[in-house]
């Protein structure tokens, strides 16, 4: 049976096989494009710098290798960056150049962004800019409710670890989270998603089936999925935030990999908490 759409105002997707989870109590959260949206435009800076590395193969048209970088970096979206300069340094390899170590594509695409979210960072210091104009479309009310609700937050990003920290710290989020934030590290073997959900599962004690998880990339949808969780996929439409409409390719991806909702933004997640623990 279809779930009951009562108290739903906008757009929400359910697969086949979504059912309510009443024992839900912990919550994990990714912050880029579910939560925040500093670094929005990210894959326009990230593509063409990889488009520009990539030795072309002949016959290749400029489109092409860019649709494959693309597809690339969003295979990846969600896990560490430099996973996603690894893959790079691959495709040099693979096409007879002479990659640099991943590290160095890392620090020249982080270069390359901050150049395009700086004003949004200084915004935010200077209060020039509103911490909720950089948020998910009514994330703040929804992490309110959780808080309210006594559900255990977390925050786990494929973004820098200090940088999580300092832009939640700018966007008024660390309250919610406290210490239970985490980021990609230097050593990155000692970090991922996957890591953060078993951990969270092992601190506290609980089964897979009390954690529910919301994200708009493949890895912490398919990480929630393995441990037996419920995943939420955000499919946020970054560049027109709060139109209520689903960023159609995440939608799909997102679907794909198992997600047992799809959401374009925050606005009903209160009666979508209701409807998943049957309160």
């Amino acid at each position: 049976m279809a779930p009951s759409l009562a108290g739903f105002t906008g757009q929400v997707q359910f697969s086949a096989g979504f059912a309510p989870r009443p024992s839900i109590s912990h919550v994990l959260f990714d912050f880029d494009g579910t939560l925040s949206l500093i670094r929005q435009g990210w894959p326009e800076v990230m593509t063409p710098m990889f488009a520009e590395i990539l030795p072309p193969l002949p016959g290749e048209t400029e489109e092409a290798r860019r649709q494959l970088c693309y597809d690339d970096i969003m295979r990846l979206n969600g896990k560490q960056t430099i996973y996603q300069m690894i893959q790079l340094a691959q495709r040099v390899r693979e096409r007879g150049g002479a990659p640099r170590e991943p590290l160095w594509y890392k620090r020249e695409y982080l270069r390359r962004l901050e150049v395009r979210i700086r004003h949004r960072l200084e915004g935010l210091r200077n209060r020039a800019i509103a911490p909720d104009d950089l948020l998910v479309h009514a994330s703040r009310p929804f992490l309110e409710a959780l808080h309210r609700g006594g559900f255990s937050l977390y925050l786990a990003s494929g973004t820098d670890e200090a940088f999580v920290k300092e832009e939640a710290g700018l966007l008024g989020l660390t309250r919610f989270f406290g210490p239970r934030i985490y980021g990609a590290l230097d050593d990155y073997k000692q970090f991922s998603k996957k890591m953060v959900i078993e951990r969270i599962l092992r601190e506290n004690r609980i089964p897979g089936e009390q954690l529910l998880s919301f994200g708009d990339g493949y890895v912490e949808i398919e990480n929630t999925k393995e441990a037996g969780g419920l995943a939420v996929a955000v499919a946020s439409d970054e560049a027109h935030n709060g139109s209520g409409d689903f960023d159609q390719w995440k939608r799909r991806r997102l679907l794909g990999v198992g997600a047992d909702v799809v959401i374009p933004d925050f606005r009903d997640a209160e009666a979508l908490l209701r409807l998943i623990t049957g309160a």
